[in-house]
C-alpha cells in the first residue's frame, strides 16, 4: 500500500513540474509567421533519438508550402538513411489569436498549434509504421524560428505517457 502512495505521489511531482508554455516566446525575434515561413520551398535535416539518445534514422524532407489566405498545404517528402522514401500532405488552417489547426492522411484526428514571437508548439497523434505494424504515437512539437531562413524544431514522441525519444530538425527555407 505505502507502495502505491509514493508512486502517486511521484507522479503528482513530476506533472507539477512546470512547462514550457507558447506564452514565454511572446517578445522572441525574429517573429515566426508560419504562413509566410511555410510557403514556397523548404529542405529539412533531421533525425530520431531513441529514448537512451541513440541515433536510430536520419533523414531529409523536401516541402512545399501554399497558402491562399487562412488555408496552406504543406507537401512533405522524406528521404530516410536506410533508402525508403514517405510522404504526408497536411493541410493547414490559420485560426484567431496565433492558433492553427492541422490535419494529414497519418495524423489520427487534428494537430492543435499555437505561435507567439519565434516560437510554433502544436500537439497531434500520429499513425507511426514500425515494420510492418503501425502505432498511434503523441508528438509534442517545438518549433523556433532563428533568421528568415532557419527554423529549429524539437519532438518528444511518447505512448500512453511514455517516452519514446524525440526528433530534431534543422529547417532550410530556399531562396526563391
Amino acid at each position: 500500500m505505502k507502495g502505491i502512495y509514493f508512486m502517486m505521489a511521484a507522479i503528482g511531482i513530476l506533472t507539477g513540474c512546470s512547462t514550457a508554455q507558447i506564452q514565454d516566446y511572446k517578445n522572441e525575434t525574429p517573429k515566426l509567421v508560419l504562413e509566410d515561413y511555410l510557403n514556397g520551398n523548404l529542405e529539412a535535416f533531421g533525425f530520431f533519438q531513441d529514448r537512451s539518445g541513440l541515433v536510430v534514422k536520419r533523414f531529409k524532407v523536401l516541402m512545399k508550402g501554399t497558402w491562399k489566405g487562412n488555408s496552406g498545404t504543406l507537401e512533405e517528402d522524406f528521404v530516410y538513411s536506410d533508402g525508403t522514401k514517405s510522404r504526408r500532405v497536411w493541410n493547414l488552417t490559420k485560426e484567431s489569436d496565433g492558433k492553427y489547426v492541422g490535419t494529414a492522411g497519418d495524423v489520427i484526428g487534428e494537430a492543435h498549434g499555437e505561435s507567439a514571437g519565434n516560437a510554433f508548439h502544436w500537439k497531434y497523434t500520429l499513425d507511426l509504421p514500425v515494420g510492418t505494424k503501425t502505432y498511434h504515437v503523441q508528438f509534442d512539437d517545438w518549433m523556433y524560428l532563428m533568421s528568415d531562413e532557419v527554423m529549429l524544431n524539437k519532438s518528444k514522441m511518447s505512448k500512453f505517457g511514455f517516452d519514446l525519444g524525440e526528433v530534431t530538425l534543422s529547417f532550410y527555407k530556399k531562396k526563391m
